[in-house]
């Protein structure tokens, strides 16, 4: 099943069949929805297991998430909290999504997730109950729940091809991200692949390999400039993989260049952010 995904404004779920469990289980009975489109709307789901202390319960739900594609902020286990995001994908905002475990005497475990939407996007509830209780019925206790516990603690999304968007736009993106806290961004972007399409700023030999950079303009540059809108843009640099050197040498400022990468890191110092291992991209 695929995560939660936003487009066009509204906000689309994986479509996947959830099982008969997760429909029939008490994770549908609890599920509320808050809130409205305008200001936010706000979703509350959670399950009740018999022998789950809240770090089994936790590791499972983080790498069950990671599996299904959410971005894994913050997780303490030890503590029963977990912080997920669906991730953006230059059209579509992302958004928190927090779990909470609790276990009560006797050893039983209660599990809720709390999804937070943005203002101005909206769903269908009963797509957003399919979804996270879909996840939910997921999470095992006893036994089983510690060897899943143990085996996919910190598991990652796997097949996830590399989100499409200009350099412009992620710069934008990031650069928001920065200006609401730019410790977060590791956690967002950690190994993540984009194809990033704009034109050459400049060409430069970084140690043995060559270093792409894209023209981005600044918001008073802008012809039109979006509400919302990050105050200062980061630079976006991409360091080409072994093997691309007669491409790198054909490049100039001004050309339009497409490649594929993988997110480095973001200086919030230098005000850049690298991708490594970059390919061009053939039209």
């Amino acid at each position: 099943m695929r995560p939660l995904s936003l487009l066009g404004g509204a906000v689309l779920l994986g479509c996947a069949v959830v099982p008969a469990a997760a429909r029939a289980g008490t994770c549908e009975d609890t599920f509320q929805k808050k809130g409205n489109p305008i200001t936010g709307l706000r979703f509350t789901a959670q399950t009740a297991v018999a022998d789950l202390p809240p770090d089994i319960a936790i590791l499972q739900l983080q790498s069950l998430a990671a599996q299904r594609g959410y971005i894994v902020i913050a997780a303490e286990p030890q503590n029963g909290e977990l912080l997920l995001e669906q991730a953006s994908t230059g059209k579509a905002r992302g958004f928190p999504i927090t779990a909470n475990a609790t276990v009560a005497p006797g050893g039983v475990g209660t599990i809720q997730i709390v999804a937070k939407l943005p203002a101005g996007m909206g769903t269908k509830a009963d797509l957003v109950k399919a979804e996270l209780c879909g996840l939910l019925a997921q999470v095992k206790g006893g036994k089983e729940g510690r060897l899943a516990a143990k085996k996919g603690g910190t598991g990652t999304a796997s097949n996830v091809a590399p989100v499409a968007t200009s350099a412009q736009e992620f710069s934008q993106q990031i650069s928001k991200d920065a200006e609401r806290n730019a410790l977060t961004i590791p956690q967002r972007y950690k190994g993540r692949k984009f194809t990033l399409s704009g034109q050459v700023e400049y060409v430069v030999k970084d140690g043995d390999k060559y270093r792409v950079a894209y023209k981005i303009l600044q918001p008073h540059e802008l012809a039109l400039r979006l509400p919302n809108m990050a105050a200062n843009l980061a630079e976006v640099s991409c360091l080409l993989a072994p093997g691309n050197s007669v491409f790198a040498l054909q490049l100039k400022p001004g050309k339009s260049v497409k490649l594929t990468g993988t997110f480095y890191e973001y200086s919030e110092i230098k005000d850049v952010v690298w991708f490594m291992d970059c390919v061009p991209v053939k039209s």
